[in-house]
């Protein structure tokens, strides 16, 4: 493991199955009637968020108090930030505080690469989303939930998902969901698929590891997963596509098209779901959809994420079980 997650392209192979397989230990402490490691007693945690979010700051706030971390919760908005502070004097104000971890979502890209290398702070660094770059957590927990279904929780231990074919349908523009789950399936040995409307396929989208594209209802048949993206509106300053009806005419997905998947198939999304354009209530509410998972799944991969980072120890996946088995020894 490295100092800092930035970008789910910075994981290797082995990065992310270890990263998986401890997310599945720290799953089993939600099963226990106290929620709580005694791992991180005594670090001090700051969640920096300059944008609006609701998932993903409840999940890392979650997985840092079952960690029996220190939590410390930063809002752009009511801040000093709105007064004009940059980004440099807020990470040296929180140096001066004697902060171990940072977690920042922010808009612009490449902030919190800027954070970590920049000297302002010495403290890991944690990317929870910036701009339309990266969200590596989102990649990690929708890489979690997917072993899960179609590998299996006990015999995805140590394996990644080598063949299984992914789908990814909608605004990939400006969608870092999208990029991080390219960059970490790819990495896992997944074959990934991009379906978009042309006016929401990047410049240079050749020179990524997946397959473009530009008809939903072929992909389909042939995939193990569809992980459905939210329109950006508040990113868009065009028309990328004519009208709500005619996207969803295309490019949404309900029950007659999920009848076309494999009985095994799963369906995601990152969240939050605009229902009746991108999916349907029929779809959003089936077996099949996996997105309340995908939100349990994320505290126990940010668990995972947090104890590797600041718990100290660097260690291979076969020796996961036993050092969750002797963090738990220790709190009993």
């Amino acid at each position: 493991m490295q100092r800092h997650l930035i970008s789910a392209a910075d994981l290797t192979r082995d990065d992310a199955v270890l990263i998986l397989d401890t997310a599945e230990e720290m799953a089993r402490v939600a099963d226990r009637p106290i929620k709580k490691l005694p791992t991180l007693r005594g670090r001090t945690i700051v969640n920096l968020f300059f944008e609006d979010s609701t998932r993903t700051r409840i999940s890392f706030e979650a997985a840092e108090k079952r960690l029996s971390a220190d939590v410390i919760n930063f809002s752009a908005k009511g801040s000093s930030v709105s007064k004009g502070e940059s980004l440099k004097d807020t990470a040296q104000t929180l140096e001066a505080m004697g902060v171990d971890a940072v977690v920042i979502r922010h808009g612009a890209s490449g902030a919190p690469y800027r954070l970590a290398t920049s000297g302002w702070i010495d403290a890991a660094v944690v990317n929870a989303g910036d701009g339309t770059h990266q969200h590596p957590t989102q990649a990690l927990l929708d890489a979690f939930t997917m072993r899960r279904r179609l590998v299996g929780r006990d015999a995805g231990i140590g394996q990644d998902l080598a063949g299984k074919r992914i789908t990814i349908v909608g605004d990939v523009l400006h969608s870092r969901v999208a990029r991080s789950n390219v960059d970490l399936l790819h990495t896992l040995g997944a074959e990934v698929t991009l379906v978009a409307p042309p006016t929401l396929v990047p410049v240079g989208i050749e020179s990524w590891p997946c397959e473009v594209s530009y008809d939903l209802d072929s992909t389909l048949p042939k995939s193990d997963a569809v992980m459905m993206l939210r329109v950006q509106r508040e990113r868009m300053n065009a028309a990328f596509f004519p009208t709500e009806r005619e996207y969803s005419r295309r490019y949404g997905l309900d029950g007659d098209r999920m009848a076309k998947m494999p009985e095994h198939a799963i369906v995601m999304h990152p969240g939050p779901m605009v229902r009746g354009m991108e999916i349907t209530a029929e779809v959003a509410d089936s077996e099949r959809c996996t997105v309340v998972e995908q939100v349990a799944n994320g505290v126990s991969i940010r668990m995972a994420v947090l104890y590797l980072l600041l718990g100290g120890a660097v260690f291979s996946s076969k020796d996961v079980p036993a050092v969750a088995h002797a963090r738990t020894t220790e709190e009993k």
